[in-house]
This record gives C-alpha cells, structure tokens and sequence, in this order.
C-alpha cells in the first residue's frame, strides 16, 4: 500500500489495474481485503480490531494513535479494565456504526482475571483454533479430530 505524506484525517483508497492501466476508487477497504478488519494505522488485515495488535494503535481503546499514558490508570465498572487517561476511557465506550463498543467486545474475567472476547468464554480454560472448543489450560492439541461420518459416496471406499 502507498501511503502519502498528506496531513489529513481524511483517507482515499484507490486500486490500479494493470490490465487497463486505470485507478478504481475502493469504497470498502474491508470488502477489497476480504477481511473483519482492517488496522489504520499499520493497514493489515485480521479478524478483529479487539484482537489485533499493532504499535500504531492504542491497546486499550483501539484508536488509531496510542493514547498517552497518565499518572493514574481509569478502572472501568462494566469491563473490568483500566485506560490510559480521560480521553482513552471515553474512546472505549464509544460505539461505532456497525459494531458494538470495545467494552462490550472486550472484557476482564472477575474469576480468573484474564481478558475476554467471546460469550462462550469459561473461567480457567482457553480456546483451542483445532478443537473450536474451550480446553483446559496445557491441553496439546495438533490435528482436528476425525469426523464419525462416512463420506456421500461410501460403495466407493476402500
């Protein structure tokens, strides 16, 4: 992606086609990319912005600059979590067009103190991407496990 060097908080997001030598306008960044999301401030995509970690945004809040840091941290009675300053706290409650808050996407667990962002979310355990399931803390898993089903054409299995 080419960046210019435009003091502006506007953003034009254009694709050139080599076949016909002609720029199109890209209306949604996150449609072109196929992707959740896309980060503005180091233009990768990923699933979530709650997920995402990059050094150009805050990682309280999700803004696009990092917010600076104060003397004393804002605790937050619905999440659980403490922000930056005044600023950070408000940018956490805000809500978007599309989506809900980053409060109510991402929370602190008051058992056992870790971040979460799923409803499906159990105390003490961890989400295994293989198993698509919540696992015990230490569980190896490498390799989905086999399906119980035989395949649509089973005459023609060995």
């Amino acid at each position: 992606m080419f960046e210019g060097q435009v003091d502006s908080s506007k953003r034009l997001n254009i694709l050139y086609e080599d076949v016909e030598c002609h720029y199109q306008v890209i209306v949604k960044l996150t449609a072109a990319m196929a992707k959740k999301y896309v980060c503005k401030g180091c233009n990768k995509a990923c699933r979530s912005d709650v997920t995402h970690v990059c050094d150009q945004t805050c990682s309280d809040c999700t803004a696009c600059t990092p917010c600076a840091f104060a003397e004393v941290r804002i605790p937050s009675d619905d999440c659980h979590r403490h922000f930056r300053n005044p600023t950070c706290f408000a940018n956490h409650k805000q809500c978007t067009s599309t989506q809900k808050s980053v409060c109510e996407r991402k929370w602190c667990c008051e058992k056992g103190g870790g971040q979460a962002t799923s409803a499906k979310h159990e105390c003490y355990k961890r989400f295994c991407s293989s198993c698509q399931e919540n696992k015990d803390i230490g569980h190896l898993c490498y390799m989905r496990n086999l399906k119980d089903t035989l395949p649509p054409a089973s005459d023609k299995v060995l």
